[in-house]
């Protein structure tokens, strides 16, 4: 793989090529001949045979019209009611970014007003959902990409260089390991290290919301663990006990990729900008700051569900869904070209549910399965329709009392699940009308699941899509946007819904409404996500009388005369699913690791699935090291 770049120059037409260079692990081929680039005759194709690689054909930047002629050329082209809303260019790559309500309009039919634009202004069209919620955080998320173009395009050549320039590490042995820095046994701070003879992967690296000090994070003092040695993160999911820490990575230096789905970067960086919102707010020192994860985010690698790519030279990646939050991945590593086959769900959910689509079992190859157990004890929980009925019953008994509800969230997650159900019982009239405020990171994180359709379950797709009913865009839902807004909620008398985070209740909003709603008995707080011990969350939901804030000088004593109300279902899976989870998963895994779970209920999971179907299965502590071939 060395020489790719030149193995593939020469299958091409002589004098065609102007430049050849990487763009991650996919192969860009810039020619100033306008003609090859807008009809190569299928050479590209057959190259793409050939090296079994991505390749696009771009013109070279001398070809491209001016930026001001090709965007009023754009305009004429596109029909109105696509809803262009702005253009990025990017001369360097010859790229122009459309925003547009309507991106398949933008495209055409098989693409073909996509290849008109390429013929009259010799750019290349990529398209955008705009999304229908407007959200500065998400503009800004997607400008660092469009500003800092030059150091994208070295970052990404940087990338792809890595993967093809061939080993580093020297001799060819056959041995693949993980390293447990975190989740193991525990809810939180995941973090996992895989090692090959040529490749050093992080896979997630999150905090633990629940704990203060050195318990907060992975163990990345561990001896294997050598920030100047890792190729690549890989990221299944935005909740910060998967993600959290990954900016303080590039703040000691971490320079390579994170690959993730495109909704779970944008999430993540908002829930991780909340983070240092939230630390400051409490009088700390953020662990890092805006600029890193401003660095993140230009390091990122985004790529869809069932895409295959390579990342270093002996592994190659390929993401699906995992049911649980937007975007989120079971992450499948194929290592050595079939050496070995390992697969971590990361947080699951095998369950269709309001908004998402059950987690995928289908795998080419899979020797090892790691498996989150977060719900993985004997105590199964209610099905969902079950504790929809619970929790909009609780809805109405405190409306009906005049009363106000609470609940705190996670970002992303069962958030979106209430609106969705909520929204419909409404407009179904089964739950009197009330006013759903939506505070925290929340609005900006539902702006994304409306910027990222695809994703979402077919029900829902079809109603976005073909019925113009989004859900997400009901005026029943108001947005919170200052602590003035905040005090007139709580204090106007009428019922409603409160959705706020964060979800564990460790700062953010759902504290501040939480202080001043606890002590009045007509209001009513339901917990839907997992409390990890020791939260305040935790204590509340055990039946605390009375919870104390503030360090050091003055402390206040709040007393807890609301209703207080648990759903056991959330965006996790419960035992019954992640045991048929293994057992629907083909081909069946010759290995399962547990991870991510309370250590009773790892080993519990561990036991019953070796038991159930005879597979060796093992739940590691912290620190361990499994060799996995």
């Amino acid at each position: 793989m060395a020489n790719i770049l030149k193995e593939i120059t020469k299958v091409l037409p002589e004098g065609t090529v102007a430049e050849a260079t990487f763009e991650g692990a996919n192969i860009i081929i810039y020619t100033k001949d306008k003609d090859y680039f807008l009809d190569n005759k299928g050479t590209i194709r057959a190259a793409v045979k050939e090296f079994k690689k991505r390749i696009e054909l771009r013109p070279d930047p001398s070809l491209c019209m001016t930026m001001e002629k090709a965007e009023k050329e754009i305009k004429k082209l596109v029909p109105k009611e696509a809803g262009v809303q702005e253009f990025f260019f990017d001369p360097q790559r010859s790229v122009v970014i459309i925003h547009a309500d309507k991106p398949g309009l933008v495209i055409g039919k098989q693409g073909e007003a996509l290849k008109e634009i390429a013929e009259k202004t010799c750019w290349v069209a990529k398209v955008k959902r705009m999304p229908p919620i407007q959200s500065k955080l998400i503009e800004s998320v997607r400008s660092v990409l469009y500003e800092d173009a030059v150091a994208r395009k070295k970052f990404l050549s940087k990338t792809g260089h890595r993967i093809y320039d061939g080993w580093l590490r020297g001799k060819k042995h056959e041995w693949v390991r993980l390293s447990c820095l975190g989740a193991s046994r525990q809810v939180g701070r995941t973090c996992f290290l895989l090692q090959t003879p040529e490749s050093r992967i992080v896979i997630d690296c999150g905090i633990d919301p629940g704990e203060e000090g050195t318990e907060t994070y992975p163990y990345l003092d561990a001896p294997e663990f050598n920030i100047s040695e890792i190729d690549a993160v890989v990221v299944t999911h935005s909740h910060l006990d998967h993600s959290g820490l990954i900016p303080y990575l590039f703040k000691f230096g971490y320079e390579g990729p994170v690959y993730c789905t495109y909704p779970t970067r944008d999430v993540m960086a908002l829930l991780q900008l909340d983070m240092i919102k939230i630390q400051r707010s409490k009088g700390q020192e953020p662990i890092y700051k805006s600029e890193e994860v401003r660095k993140m985010v230009l390091h990122t690698i985004c790529l869809d569900y069932d895409e295959v790519t390579d990342i270093t030279p002996d592994v190659r990646l390929t993401m699906y869904n995992a049911g649980h939050i937007l975007g989120s991945s079971i992450v499948h590593f194929n290592i050595g070209n079939g050496l070995h086959n390992f697969a971590y769900t990361g947080d699951l959910k095998y369950g269709r549910t309001n908004v998402l689509e059950p987690g995928n079992t289908q795998f080419p190859r899979i020797e090892t399965l790691m498996i989150e157990a977060t719900y993985g004890g004997k105590d199964n929980f209610a099905n969902e329709k079950e504790a929809d009925e619970y929790m909009v019953n609780v809805i109405k008994k405190t409306f009906e009392r005049g009363g106000k509800v609470l609940m705190p969230v996670l970002g992303s997650g069962r958030a979106q699940e209430v609106m969705v159900i909520v929204e419909r019982l409404i407009r179904e009239k089964k739950v009197p009308m009330a006013n759903v405020f939506i505070d925290g990171m929340l609005w900006d994180i539902t702006a994304i699941h409306t910027a990222y359709p695809e994703y979402l379950n077919r029900t829902l797709r079809e109603e976005i899509f073909h019925k113009g009913n989004n859900p997400f865009l009901s005026p029943i839902f108001k947005r919170v946007g200052s602590h003035k807004e905040r005090q007139e909620i709580i204090h106007d008398g009428t019922p409603a819904l409160i959705l706020a985070t964060s979800g564990m209740m460790s700062g953010g909003a759902s504290v501040e409404y939480f202080k001043q709603l606890a002590g009045n008995k007509n209001n009513s707080i339901i917990f839907s996500c997992y409390q990890p011990p020791g939260s305040l969350g935790h204590r509340i939901r055990a039946g605390a009388s009375e919870v104390m804030f503030g360090d050091g000088g003055q402390k206040d004593i709040v007393s807890i005369n609301m209703e207080v109300h648990k759903i056991e279902i959330t965006a996790h899976s419960d035992r019954r699913q992640l045991m048929n989870y293994v057992k629907r998963c083909n081909p069946q895994p010759r290995k399962v690791i547990v991870v991510h779970g309370e250590a009773s209920r790892c080993l519990d999971l561990a036991s019953s699935i070796h038991k159930a179907y005879r597979i060796e299965t093992v739940a590691p502590k912290n620190l361990e090291v499994i060799r996995l071939k």
